[in-house]
């Protein structure tokens, strides 16, 4: 039975950082909106408690000991996460940010595995259908997004000062990594003679160079290039 118990003991210490560092490989957005370690501790959790209740063939006390053993390890590792703050940065993603003053940084958005779909649909869960508005985006370690609106956005409003406005904050996106979308430019009654007419006023010869861009409901073009200064961004994990 003590050579049982020990083998549990071995199993613990061992599957559980194999099973945080496949969870790190896989990215964040694998994990749920709880800190990733704690993420993993359930599910082990769950899986052992499973196995004691439908299996009657699983021995009681090894099932005991784990749970133990899984509880105890969850501690010291929250309390090393506390003291230690590079513990901390080591198993748990960093907060990274991914718009700045309205343009998408592309090499952020790929470091954290999210592609330029997901990023505008957490967007709009914000209620935020324009680049423009945002002043900075950041990925938070659990795969949230966080938003800050430009200053213009957020202090002053037309319903703060008792107005009104037919034009909406409303973008579409026509470049998606250098790709022309020409069904949204149709849709807008637009042509690739006019998105080129607007790139070239931006410097732009090559498609290859807009990493997204997109037009609003006045027919402005707003775009991020792939050689935007990733520096510029402020960095969330000093």
């Amino acid at each position: 039975m003590l050579s049982d118990l020990m083998i549990v003991a071995g199993r613990v210490l061992t599957i559980l950082p194999l099973f945080l560092a496949i969870a790190l490989f896989m990215g964040r957005r694998a994990m749920g909106e709880v800190p990733i370690f704690d993420f993993l501790v359930i599910i082990t959790l769950a899986s052992v408690v499973g196995a004691d209740v439908a299996n009657p063939d699983v021995s009681h006390i090894p099932t005991v000991t784990a749970l133990l053993l899984i509880a105890i390890l969850q501690k010291v590792v929250s309390h090393l996460k506390l003291s230690h703050r590079k513990f901390n940065k080591l198993i748990n993603f960093s907060p990274t940010t991914v718009v700045y003053e309205g343009v998408i940084l592309h090499k952020h958005l790929k470091k954290v595995g999210f592609s330029i779909e997901n990023l505008l649909q957490m967007l709009r869960d914000k209620g935020i259908f324009d680049l423009q508005e945002v002043h900075i985006a950041i990925i938070e370690a659990n795969g949230a997004l966080s938003v800050l609106k430009t200053p213009d956005k957020q202090l002053v409003t037309l319903g703060n000062l008792n107005m009104t406005s037919s034009l909406l904050p409303l973008s579409f996106p026509v470049i998606m990594e250098g790709n022309i979308q020409t069904k949204v430019l149709a849709s807008r009654n637009l042509n690739k003679q006019w998105l080129w007419t607007e790139l070239e006023k931006q410097g732009i010869v090559e498609i290859q160079e807009v990493f997204f861009a997109s037009v609003n409901l006045q027919n402005e073009l707003h775009l991020s290039r792939y050689q935007d200064q990733q520096s510029q961004a402020p960095m969330m994990d000093d």
